[in-house]
């Protein structure tokens, strides 16, 4: 029997991926958060992951399973940072909201802790597996 590790791990290592290079955008915003001019950009995770899976992943596409159910929509994934328009914009053209930036970030890190803990747990079993346990 074939162990695939693509079926196995699922979503979980290009969800680690987005995450990762959105921690690094957001930490970025927060470095600036006292630079003059600067613009707060982020991504847009859930578009990019199904971007990604969509490309490389055929099987995990929305399909409509039913008549009544809703037509999945989606506006045409960009696939880069997007800047973020500001609540409040400072006077000096940074649009940096400090504290949303770091609530932002803590949660990219529990869903990243989250992903890594599936992704841990799927190898345990398979190398169980593999061990025959």
């Amino acid at each position: 029997m074939k162990i695939s590790l693509d079926n196995a791990l699922g979503i979980h290592p290009e969800a680690l991926k987005l995450r990762t290079e959105r921690t690094q955008v957001l930490a970025r915003n927060i470095a600036h958060a006292d630079t003059p001019g600067y613009k707060a950009r982020d991504l847009d995770f859930q578009d990019l992951l199904a971007q990604k899976l969509e490309n490389g992943n055929p099987r995990v596409r929305t399909t409509r399973t039913h008549a009544v159910h809703l037509a999945p929509t989606r506006e045409a994934v960009q696939g880069e940072v997007k800047y973020r328009v500001p609540n409040m914009p400072s006077l000096d053209g940074n649009t940096v909201d400090v504290q949303g930036e770091q609530s932002r970030f803590a949660e990219n890190n529990l869903q990243f802790l989250a992903s890594l803990r599936f992704v841990n747990g799927k190898l345990k079993s398979v190398l169980n597996a593999v061990r025959g346990e």
